[in-house]
Parts: structure tokens; C-alpha cells; sequence
């Protein structure tokens, strides 16, 4: 079967790994840029409250679409309190939901007027289902958007640090399958694709009381060798040749719900990026600045702290 080259990390492709990058804070919105993008990913853990949307969506909202992808979500009405919030600035453009892993998009007031092309699909890969709904695999939404093909992809990886092949396998097919059914060989590969969500993967090689005394030490930097997200990328298995923010912010995982205190149940977990959001830019027509990448501190009502990226994009004439 033919694989869709927009979505799919080109395993033939000379190994370059995850680019990190730091991100620059200034972002003179819709002067320099042709279209500015927040992304939000957040683990909600099953519970969910009108504050927390409120501060996942913020005040200042400079860009022209927000991309907000959910796991484990809750028997809620996301979407309402979703649109509730962002009520005077932004419009619900669409939605891909599979269970408790959902992906939404909104645009700024006349956004409708710039949009070609808007589909979605989504990708179970096992996991939780039934009655917790707790569904692994990935969903995701095709735009094209000011004349820019794009790719948003938020997924659900399999947890447990020991489960870090079974996630570069759910990766690859993922990548592979992902709007494979109405692939049409003559479309537009994706200009730019992003994953978000948690991506589950761990800490190697470090026990649980010495990371955190790094961490509380504001040495988390030290913890980043350790991650295997990025030791995963560095050997070629997933991720080629994409770019992430610099990991200057604490690990996102585990925390006590409520509070800002790491997990100290009896299991009293490595704390871990899991959250993350990556994105890739293919050819030379699209030149794309990353401002922001940072946890959202105020949010209390998960286990996870929510991650948000803002990534400005040009069209180079």
C-alpha cells in the first residue's frame, strides 16, 4: 500500500534526530508573520473544570488558530466549555474525537474565509477502551489554510518506561496510516506537520529521588540526556529531522492532583516529559519560528501539567 509522504517520517531520509531550539519570546503578531498558531496539549486524567479550560486558552490570544489536543478525557462536554471560553475571540472550526482522545481547532473571527481544505481521521492502536475510555492512538486534522497544507496529529502513547519500543511502534503506524484510506497520489504533501500529546515516554536511567533533587535544584537541564524521547530520535527511530523547544521547563509528570508536588503515592514515579509538541516543515516555502514552548503552572486538575507551543509560520515568496 502506498504511504502517505505528508504525514509519514521519512525512514530513508538521512538521520538527523529531534533539532531543539529555543524559542524566542517575541512574536509581533500578523506583521511578521503570515499566520501565527498556539498549540495546547494536556493530559486532563478524567477530571475537568471551567477554570482549568479557562487558563488552558489563556487571555492573550495573538494568533489566528488555536489547535488544543485532550487525552484522557472526561464524559464531559469539552467542546461547549471550550467555546464558552473562547467565545469573544475565537470560532470553532472542527473537531477529531475518539473517546477520551480528542483534538480541537479554532480560528480567530474570520478564519472560515481562509480555509480550503479540512478532514480528519484517527488511529486506535488498543489500549484502555470499554468503560474507562482511557484509548490509546492518535486523531488528527488535515487543513490547508492561507494556501499552507498543514498536519496537526495528537496522540496517546503506551505508558510505562519499559514500553519504549512498543511507542516507536505505535509512532510508525500511526504515521503510516494516518489518512491512508482517501490517500490520493497527486495531493499536496502536508507543508507542515505537528504532533502533540503524551507521548509517554520516560526518564532511562536515572531513579526517582535523584532526579528530583536535580529538579528542585532548578538543574533539570542535566535530566534531558536521560530522555527517552530524544535518545529514541538520536538512534533514528522516530521523529527524523524534527524541531522541538528546548526542554527548559520542569517534567510535565507525575504530579499530585491539585497541587505542584511530584507524585508521592507508594509508586512514587520518575518524574518525565511526556508531554510534548513537536512539528517538521517540509521543502523550503514555509519558514516557521517557534516563540514559546512552556507548561501551563496554573492548572491543578490533572496528574499532568498542560504544554503550550506558539509557532508563527511565513510564506517565503
Amino acid at each position: 500500500m502506498k504511504i502517505p509522504v505528508g504525514i509519514i517520517d521519512n525512514a530513508d531520509a538521512s538521520h538527523e534526530g529531534i533539532k531543539s531550539v529555543d524559542a524566542n519570546n517575541r512574536c509581533e503578531f500578523s506583521i511578521t508573520s503570515d499566520l501565527c498558531i498556539c498549540i495546547v496539549t494536556w493530559n486532563m486524567n478524567g477530571q475537568v473544570g471551567y477554570e482549568d479550560i479557562r487558563k488552558l486558552v489563556g487571555n492573550e490570544r495573538k494568533y489566528d488558530l488555536l489547535v488544543i489536543g485532550l487525552q484522557e478525557v472526561p464524559r464531559t462536554n469539552v467542546l461547549e466549555l471550550l467555546e464558552n471560553a473562547l467565545a469573544e475571540s475565537h470560532l470553532f472550526l472542527g473537531k477529531a474525537v475518539m473517546q477520551s482522545l480528542q483534538l480541537y481547532m479554532f480560528g480567530s473571527k474570520n478564519s472560515e474565509l481562509h480555509i480550503k481544505e479540512l478532514r480528519v481521521d484517527k488511529q486506535g492502536i488498543g489500549g484502555c477502551g470499554g468503560l474507562i475510555r482511557r484509548k490509546k492512538g492518535a486523531v488528527a486534522i488535515r487543513i490547508t489554510y492561507k494556501g499552507i497544507n498543514m498536519v496537526f496529529i495528537s496522540c496517546h502513547l503506551s505508558a510505562h518506561a519499559r514500553n519504549v519500543e512498543e511507542r516507536n511502534s505505535e509512532f510508525r503506524h500511526i504515521s503510516q496510516y494516518l489518512f491512508s484510506k482517501n490517500w490520493n497520489p497527486y495531493s499536496k504533501q502536508a507543508q507542515v506537520t505537528v504532533w502533540l500529546g503524551d507521548l509517554n515516554y520516560r526518564l532511562q536511567g536515572v531513579n526517582t529521588f535523584p532526579a528530583r533533587d536535580l529538579i528542585h535544584n532548578d538543574l533539570h537541564g542535566l535530566l534531558t540526556d536521560k530522555d527517552q524521547l530524544l535518545q529514541e530520535a538520536e538512534r533514528g527511530q522516530v521523529f527524523n529531522g524534527y524541531y522541538e523547544g528546548t526542554l527548559h521547563f520542569k517534567p510535565t509528570y507525575k504530579y499530585n492532583i491539585g497541587t505542584n508536588v511530584y507524585d508521592t503515592s507508594h509508586k512514587v514515579r520518575v518524574p518525565a516529559w511526556t508531554d510534548r509538541i513537536l512539528y517538521k516543515v517540509e521543502g523550503k516555502e514555509i519558514e516557521a519560528t517557534l516563540h514559546l514552548y512552556e507548561p501551563i503552572e496554573g492548572v491543578f486538575g490533572s496528574d499532568h501539567k498542560p504544554v503550550k507551543a506558539h509557532l508563527c509560520l511565513k510564506i517565503i515568496k
